[in-house]
């Protein structure tokens, strides 16, 4: 796989928030992990193998990068099964995100 080149959102100020008083920037929109990136079948698109699944996931996330969400919200417990949703957003970031990692919380 080769990464995809992100259409570059513009950064519109008004699109982040500050995270407390870290410094930290946020956008005001998250895409959440635990529906669509658990075991095939269990996507909105119901894929039915793996590769059609990575299809669907790898495509949510590169749009959303596209559309300036700079942050995937994951937890120990998202799939089915439990786990299988940051196994699945790790191998895309590793192999669709490696340029970006600076860019993404």
């Amino acid at each position: 796989m080769t990464s995809f080149a992100a259409e570059r959102y513009q950064r519109d100020e008004g699109w982040f928030r500050y995270c407390g008083k870290t410094g930290l920037q946020l956008p005001a929109v998250s895409l959440g992990m635990w529906h669509n990136f658990g075991a095939p079948g269990t996507d909105s698109l119901r894929s039915e193998n793996e590769e059609a699944m990575m299809a669907n996931c790898r495509a949510m996330m590169c749009r959303a990068f596209d559309l300036g969400i700079t942050h995937f919200d994951l937890a120990n417990n998202y799939g089915p099964p439990p786990g299988a949703a940051e196994e699945r957003v790790g191998k895309i970031l590793k192999t669709d995100f490696a340029g970006h990692r600076d860019e993404l919380i």
